[in-house]
């Protein structure tokens, strides 16, 4: 049975919560927790190159977000927001509306956008839109008008090259994420540089982040013990290099909870492009992973929740009775005392 995700609370001051990154990414704050003791390390992100061991394999998701936020109006002359979040064929997309619409309403945007809704879903709130320019033109026009689409608490004032570039990883390579994997973003070419010289085995999968990642946890998922689906591929020689360190007795470190659930949809991973919809909460068994690198995230939501199932039974010897006394809690309000940045510009945590 799915805990409640009230549950997994806790009160956040709004001044912790970051609104750009640190300057350079690495000199970000790192808490290294033992999950096995309980015992927590206060260091910086650069320090990992000193850390890690040639035992260890870092597994990064190099998922790219593209400018998925289209600002337009109604023919009537209201406003319109659009969150385009999947593609469907050339001209066809999946995404979520402010306000919602109605099927056949027309919407027109910059550079002689337009769009058609031709689907709603009252269930899940996502419409269906028809562009009138497809394929290459149309992804022209949206990379040109298109904005960031940066969490709603983010309150950053930076102009949009800027604000695309800090929400972006430094290894980014295949587009299709509505939100960034935010653990990955404090990594520096020169950190990569440094691990990879020290020998530490580094792999990419690709996951796009929805945004379900940020929506509050519905009472279907509560039923079904099922997430959003979230499409992903592990390439043919990831997974035999993941395998064969697996096998190997290396440390499997994913970087972030879209590659947790990435790797953990399989315990022996095989060449994959598919869909995932796993929702991993106590007491689940992980299969794959042996170490966590992860954000500070929001208050009830999935990610605190499977977080908090890494440091618990059958994966430690403790056993999870409630969110306010666990491990996790216990380092979020340490972290709050020490002035840790949270959420997706913010610090990260390291759970071995």
């Amino acid at each position: 049975m799915v805990p409640q995700p009230t549950v997994f609370d806790y009160n956040l001051p709004s001044g912790s919560i970051a609104n750009q990154p640190v300057t350079p990414r690495d000199h970000s704050k790192l808490m290294v927790i033992d999950r096995n003791s309980g015992h927590i390390d206060n260091l910086h992100f650069f320090d990992l190159v000193d850390i890690l061991t040639k035992n260890d394999v870092l597994v990064l998701n190099q998922t790219k977000v593209f400018p998925a936020r289209l600002i337009g109006h109604k023919t009537t002359g209201g406003k319109v927001e659009i969150l385009l979040l999947r593609q469907i064929n050339a001209s066809t997309w999946i995404g979520l509306s402010h306000p919602g619409l109605k099927i056949n309403q027309t919407l027109l945007f910059k550079s002689d956008l337009t769009a058609k809704i031709i689907d709603t879903n009252k269930s899940t709130g996502e419409v269906t839109i028809e562009f009138n320019f497809l394929g290459q033109e149309f992804l022209k026009i949206l990379y040109d008008i298109g904005q960031t689409p940066t969490p709603p608490y983010i309150h950053n004032c930076q102009p949009e090259d800027i604000v695309r570039h800090q929400y972006q990883t430094v290894y980014a390579k295949e587009s299709g994420s509505a939100a960034a994997p935010t653990a990955g973003l404090h990594f520096t070419k020169n950190l990569l540089h440094k691990l990879k010289a020290k020998g530490i085995q580094i792999e990419f999968i690709t996951l796009h982040v929805g945004l379900g990642t940020f929506q509050p946890l519905k009472s279907e998922n509560l039923i079904t013990g099922k997430l959003h689906h979230e499409t992903y591929e592990i390439t043919k020689a990831t997974a035999d290099n993941l395998n064969l360190a697996k096998l190997s007795g290396k440390r499997i470190i994913a970087v972030g909870t879209t590659t947790a659930r990435t790797l953990e949809t399989s315990s022996v991973l095989i060449p994959t492009k598919g869909e995932t919809d796993l929702f991993i909460y106590p007491p689940y068994q992980f299969k794959f992973i042996d170490s966590l690198i992860t954000n500070f995230h929001l208050p009830q939501s999935s990610l605190l929740m499977l977080v908090t199932a890494f440091c618990y039974y059958p994966n430690t010897n403790f056993k999870f009775t409630d969110f306010k006394s666990s491990i996790i809690s216990q380092a979020y309000l340490s972290a709050i005392k020490s002035d840790y940045r949270f959420f997706s510009f913010g610090d990260a945590m390291w759970i071995k």
